[in-house]
């Protein structure tokens, strides 16, 4: 990489013309008579009565899965011009066409759950025991399982249609008020109007008086917004608890902990873990406060930089940094960071107009991925980049695998992501020329802890509450301030000293629709990947094949046989979580240590 990498994504290459892509109508239209097809098949389907009367399953299947990668495709194609581009229209208008697309192809599947179910189970289990099928065993074990927990097909069916214009219209809603709202904060001297992401990163910026003003009119932007959000938070809300009541689940989350293949003792025991070791991140943050100037952090403080000064890295020489230090387990993890700079892969221009944070999202037909973020010199944006390449290798050694394997959970997700972030925040740490820069990176990582073990709980504890209170009604903008308040309180044990009531508004992950409670995966992802890089760490180069081989098992099996069979340990079990947890107390009294005097 030794010419200057370009910082704008090269979206054409997939589909050329942006939202007006003739390419991108034409790839919507195969979609739909490729879905079409698989209706038709579906319901001439009838169950196999051996293992030798597969033919026209094992078209179905194929058929399946290759929509799949489509679907998949064309969705992160839209997520990308939405992202790059907030105030485009034409992508919000073919978004709701692939939730049309993809709403018919979960109907054709509901529809191919049942006649699964009416499969023998000694005949089903003598299918799963041949190719093709062996291969696909755990995700058709798992849609057969699932279906007989669900409502009838034609009442599935009812309600994935349903959802285009309700359950995920809500969602779009939101992003549209995303879309429009602006930041108006004096800089300089200057009236300036910010995106909702550029006035997110001001909240980090080294001056407190920056960080006091932007927060202020960031409450109040938010506040003139809450009446649109919360009609959104509370009907999507209340489109899930009622499609719970009618498939008779008790629990709020059960969704989510089947989507991420986890049990209810593993989160349970996670938190517990967590909540034993907050008491030196209490200290980090009274310490930090100290540091400051202050009686307590207020929560515009929590990921505010100690120096006046920051130091800024340019995006090549982060780049630069980050391949070497991958290189350091990975060689092919490295190679593979190389390919997606040069061929860029990546959009992280610091420009208006774009939506606020970063993601990385698959195009697995053309076997590439995408990576979105905004560039703007930072520790945190490194190991943003970092993360977000960790998520991109990841589906990089799954591409050769078969589609219905590919998918994921959002938990093992953050897996890969959170190991190449914590190789490299490791590693400029250790490269630290002075103890000021040392301190900066210490805390840096003491910061994002604090953010899986406090921030993410936060949510979690909120989004818990929010949906016990949802079950008797609407709740209102007031309630949802408070609801999210107490749970900050409790999450930070009281650390702070003033908290962020419209949380719930402003963080995107609470209107996410393809998975609730899109939070405690995050703290999940953070530890697994913590007990790994341990591992890494005793093993060196010779952990890489034993890594990838584990990665690419994320999608065809449960997160505690994953663990089981890669790493040897139980997650039900409090013993891995305190393991991985030690790392980030390491780095806690590290900082107080270099803090002391």
């Amino acid at each position: 990489m030794h010419t200057p990498l370009v910082q704008t994504w090269d979206l054409d290459v997939l589909f050329p013309g942006g939202s007006e892509s003739d390419a991108f109508k034409s790839y919507l239209s195969d979609i739909e008579k490729q879905g079409n097809t698989l209706q038709q098949l579906i319901l001439r389907l009838k169950p196999p009565k051996s293992s030798a009367d597969t033919t026209s399953l094992q078209e179905i299947v194929e058929l399946a899965q290759n929509i799949a990668l489509k679907l998949r495709q064309a969705a992160s194609f839209v997520h990308c011009l939405s992202a790059q581009d907030m105030h485009d229209k034409k992508a919000v208008q073919l978004g709701g066409k692939v939730k049309t697309l993809s709403a018919q192809y979960a109907n054709a599947l509901t529809q191919l759950d049942q006649v699964l179910l009416q499969i023998d189970e000694e005949v089903w289990q003598s299918i799963l025991s041949r190719e093709p099928f062996a291969a696909l065993a755990f995700p058709l074990n798992e849609r057969r399982l699932r279906a007989k927990e669900k409502l009838p097909a034609e009442l599935e069916a009812l309600a994935n249609d349903l959802a285009v214009d309700g359950y995920h219209g809500w969602s779009d809603l939101y992003d549209t008020v995303v879309s429009k709202m602006t930041i108006q904060v004096e800089m300089d001297g200057e009236q300036k109007e910010l995106s909702v992401g550029q006035a997110f990163n001001k909240l980090s910026d080294p001056n407190r008086q920056v960080r006091q003003h932007v927060f202020q009119k960031w409450q109040e932007a938010w506040a003139e917004s809450a009446d649109f959000c919360a009609d959104a938070l509370n009907h999507l809300a209340g489109f899930r608890l009622n499609l719970y009541k009618h498939r008779g689940w008790d629990s709020v989350h059960k969704e989510p902990l089947d989507i991420n293949r986890m049990s209810a003792e593993t989160l349970q025991v996670m938190w517990q873990v967590i909540e034993q070791n907050k008491g030196i991140f209490v200290q980090y943050l009274e310490r930090k406060a100290k540091l400051l100037g202050l009686k307590k952090l207020s929560w515009y403080d929590v990921e505010a930089p100690l120096e006046q000064t920051q130091r800024t890295i340019s995006y090549d020489d982060a780049a630069q940094f980050i391949v070497e230090q991958f290189n350091r387990f990975s060689p092919k993890m490295a190679d593979f960071a190389v390919h997606a700079f040069e061929n860029r892969w990546i959009e992280a221009e610091d420009r208006p107009g774009k939506r606020p944070g970063g993601f990385c999202t698959s195009f697995p037909d053309s076997k590439q991925t995408r990576i979105f973020m905004t560039y703007a010199g930072t520790a945190g944006n490194v190991a943003t980049l970092a993360h977000e390449l960790g998520h991109a290798f990841h589906q990089h050694v799954m591409n050769d695998l078969p589609p219905l394997t590919q998918r994921y959970a959002m938990n093992v997700a953050e897996t890969a992501s959170t190991f190449a972030e914590l190789i490299v925040a490791d590693a400029a740490l250790k490269h630290a020329v002075d103890h000021r820069e040392k301190l900066a990176l210490l805390e840096d990582k003491v910061q994002r802890a604090v953010a899986f073990f406090m921030n993410i709980h936060a949510r979690f504890l909120f989004e818990t509450r929010f949906y016990e209170e949802r079950k008797q009604g609407i709740v209102s903008v007031e309630r949802l301030n408070e609801i999210m308040v107490e749970a900050q309180k409790e999450a930070y044990c009281d650390a702070l000293g003033e908290y962020e009531p419209h949380f719930w508004a402003s963080k995107l992950h609470f209107y996410i629709t393809t998975v609730p409670f899109y939070n405690f995966p995050y703290t999940f992802g953070y530890l697994f990947s913590a007990g790994i890089y341990a591992r890494a760490l005793e093993e060196g180069r010779g952990f890489e094949e034993n890594y990838i081989a584990l990665l690419r098992d994320t999608g065809r099996m449960q997160v505690e046989d994953l663990a089981q069979k890669h790493l040897g340990v139980d997650l039900t079990k409090p013993d891995f979580w305190q393991s991985a947890i030690n790392l980030a107390v390491q780095d806690a009294q590290a900082f107080l240590d270099l803090t002391s005097t």
